[in-house]
């Protein structure tokens, strides 16, 4: 046997955060895996994907899978995401519901709490978010009330941003995860593909600022990549996808500004993801009512 091989009571295992849209759940698996894999935003409804983070410590590895957060869908993609939500969590080892500290308890918490019954397999951790928000007396009574939902393997009360109680969160998780060995090599921070982590950074940067309904109507795909060996640059064509023509002049701006501050603060993530200077040329294209199509829906990745 190596020197290197997992010990005998190693863990491996899969852990997803659940949760009302915006609690702070892309925050906490990007804290947890210590890099960025998943893209946060104040809008509701970033996350569109189930996308893998994964957490290395020497007792066990850690996969989390961010999912979008559950919601009451209003379009066939939002009854798409839903089922990918419930699809996830029927196979994942632990389900983490996250509330953050300074919400009471409202009907939305009550009815995903209600939800995690359909899932008897996972064991169930609640995460109270954002306690650096918030006084310590109300954090203490956010954590009684949510002792009170149901009986919970743990409840851990965390600050993803100001990294409080990351490494109890990540030592109780791993303690519920099954003997396994690693399931990924000591080098994965997520199984997401390179063209699919630079179009969820060039959505992140468009839904900086935009209102409304339109964070809902975006969508990214990549065209091409092109590596210039003699320039050491990779030219990267982005397609943008609104759902109407309103949009597109939204999201360009009068004389291109918009366009051009998408571009900035994409590039600025993704140069570091690549490791070399990038050029980004954004085109914005309109795909009439694409969230309730489902042609454009499979076209566009859904």
């Amino acid at each position: 046997m190596s020197d290197d091989a997992p010990t005998p009571d190693f863990r491996a295992g899969f852990v997803s955060f659940v949760g009302r849209p915006n609690v702070g759940k892309s925050t906490l698996m990007n804290a947890l895996v210590g890099e960025k894999v998943a893209i946060t935003s104040a809008k509701p409804q970033t996350t569109r994907r189930a996308i893998r983070g994964i957490v290395h410590r020497p007792e066990g590895q850690l996969i989390v899978v961010d999912t979008p957060g559950v919601h009451r869908p209003r379009t066939l993609l939002g009854e798409r995401l839903n089922d990918l939500v419930q699809s996830t969590l029927a196979d994942v080892d632990v389900i983490g519901f996250c509330v953050p500290a300074g919400d009471p308890i409202g009907p939305g918490d009550r009815f995903i709490n209600e939800q995690l019954d359909r899932y008897p397999k996972a064991k169930k951790v609640a995460v109270v978010t954002k306690v650096d928000s918030v006084p310590r007396e109300v954090v203490g009574d956010q954590l009684l009330a949510v002792s009170q939902l149901r009986e919970w393997e743990a409840i851990v009360p965390v600050s993803a941003t100001q990294a409080i109680q990351l490494d109890a969160l990540t030592s109780e998780l791993i303690a519920l995860m099954p003997e396994s060995p690693a399931l990924y090599g000591d080098d994965a921070v997520t199984d997401e593909g390179l063209e699919e982590r630079i179009a969820e950074l060039v959505r992140e940067a468009a839904l900086e600022g935009v209102s409304d309904e339109l964070p809902h109507s975006l969508a990214v795909t990549v065209d091409d990549m092109i590596e210039r060996d003699d320039k050491d640059l990779l030219e990267i064509y982005i397609n943008l996808w609104v759902e109407r023509d309103s949009q597109k002049g939204i999201i360009i701006g009068k004389g291109g500004s918009r366009l051009k501050q998408i571009g900035a603060k994409a590039r600025a993530g993704i140069e570091p993801l690549v490791g070399k200077p990038v050029y980004l040329a954004i085109q914005v294209k309109v795909a009439k009512e694409w969230q309730r199509d489902p042609k454009l829906l499979g076209r566009l990745g859904f």
